[in-house]
């Protein structure tokens, strides 16, 4: 929800793959029929109420069962036309002309936004390890979104990329955020595409 994974980025579109399988509507309407002429002879399947007799003719017999016949003909009717219908037709024919939102607009916007996810869970993981954070479990993602929505500096020199963030709203966000900090820095990581050093810092309050 944070990160609008589901959301729409940009409303151009493109031409579908005009060759791309995607399942026959004739196959469900086939099966359909199948299915109706099996309820209907069904339905019309009768037979004399428990302990009453009947003396049936032959000709009876082949008045009672003259529906059921029918009904077994337009089953295998049926049947046959849903085994002949395929399973899966090209696109261009059940659907000719469809659109598509364009993909790499798409395909980009999502890479962002699931790296900034893996962002944020990886510090939030680290907030509950390496932090005294009290309510961690519970407010670890809170405050990681606080952290990076928040105001700071970023100064290059000796070596070093230093991150210097402004104070938290509460001073326990920032208390944490200082261990985060520390964390963080020992680690020794390189900015990427460069010799600097990321070290992190909190302001102190004037």
């Amino acid at each position: 929800m944070h990160f609008d994974l589901d959301s729409h980025d940009a409303y151009a579109t493109t031409d579908d793959d005009p060759t791309r399988l995607v399942p026959n509507p004739a196959k469900k309407k086939a099966h359909s029929k199948v299915l109706a002429a099996t309820d209907a002879a069904l339905l019309e399947a009768v037979s004399p109420p428990t302990g009453q007799s009947v003396l049936i003719t032959n000709a009876e017999v082949d008045r009672l069962t003259a529906d059921l016949r029918a009904a077994e003909s337009n089953l295998d009717v049926a049947q046959h036309a849903h085994r002949a219908a395929p399973a899966r037709l090209p696109l261009a024919q059940v659907n000719p002309g469809q659109q598509v939102l364009d993909i790499q607009t798409k395909l980009i916007t999502h890479a962002i936004r699931i790296a900034a996810f893996n962002t944020a869970t990886t510090i939030a993981r680290a907030i509950r390890v390496n932090t005294g954070y009290a309510r961690a479990n519970h407010e670890a993602h809170a405050l990681v979104r606080q952290a990076l929505t928040g105001s700071g500096d970023i100064d290059p020199g000796d070596g070093t990329l230093t991150v210097r963030l402004d104070p938290l709203p509460t001073s326990r966000a920032t208390a944490a955020i200082a261990q985060l900090r520390e964390h963080l820095t020992a680690t020794q990581t390189r900015y990427p595409g460069t010799n600097l050093t990321l070290r992190y810092e909190i302001k102190t309050h004037p």
